[in-house]
């Protein structure tokens, strides 16, 4: 299951996708989280510790965190762990790399994509996926290869903008995400490319597939439990087990 099909104005045929994506990510790192702190009026950073310690994450526990870009959810995570030696960060980004090791550096740093990951199985207990869901190749494969990392009883969380079913909510969605942050975006960093990332965010959130698919994609991987906890309208937390 693709997450969402072809843009044909960014690249021609789905295997394409994947350099596109990380050419994009490359060139537009060293501007994504001042852009990512503004753009959400700084709840981030709380929000996504305490995110994970709400569906279950604590000290001692070994963490995944895949598509992990500059590092903003695992080092949310070692704030709940107390420190960053029981993490794993998976990314295909050079450019995103490079910032998360500046920033967490006890980690472990795997670059590759999720759909196969270079990583032990049944080795952790946690596993997160932060705003990344839409740039996997496939839904099914991915989240398979989840179901494989995990120990039994292991967690996953993946969370996810989402724009909204209702045509109120979903035009201020994308006046906000698809107008109103790119310009912004281009009128602080003075990039095209920053600009280009946040509309290319907007783009892939528009078309991307809806809640009851991704759930039933982590059944059809094996997750028992599984579930979209919905926030302000707008925000997916979607969790699951490994039974």
């Amino acid at each position: 299951m693709i997450p969402h099909p072809v843009l044909s104005h960014r690249y021609a045929r789905s295997e394409e996708r994947q350099g596109y994506v990380k050419e994009l990510f490359d060139q537009g790192a060293k501007h994504y989280d001042p852009v990512v702190g503004w753009g959400f009026l700084g709840t981030g950073a709380h929000y996504r510790r305490t995110a994970q310690s709400r569906h279950g994450l604590k000290p001692g526990m070994q963490h995944l965190d895949v598509a992990c870009g500059t590092g903003l959810v695992a080092v949310a995570a070692s704030q709940v762990l107390g420190g960053d030696s029981t993490i794993t960060c998976v990314e295909p980004s050079d450019g995103m790399l490079a910032v998360a090791r500046e920033k967490l550096p006890n980690a472990r740093f795997v670059q590759s994509r999720a759909e196969s990951m270079p990583v032990e199985g049944e080795a952790y207990d946690f596993l997160t996926v932060g705003y990344a869901l839409r740039h996997f190749a496939d839904l099914e494969a991915t989240f398979r290869e989840f179901h494989r990392v995990l120990k039994p009883g292991g967690r996953v969380l993946i969370m996810e903008a989402t724009r909204p079913a209702g045509r109120i909510g979903s035009a201020l969605f994308r006046l906000y995400f698809g107008v109103i942050y790119p310009f912004f975006v281009r009128l602080f960093t003075r990039s095209r490319k920053a600009e280009e990332m946040m509309v290319y965010f907007w783009e892939t959130m528009d078309t991307c597939v809806r809640p009851e698919a991704v759930v039933s994609a982590l059944k059809a991987a094996g997750f028992r439990d599984a579930e979209r906890i919905p926030l302000m309208g707008i925000f997916s937390e979607y969790a699951a087990v490994k039974a």
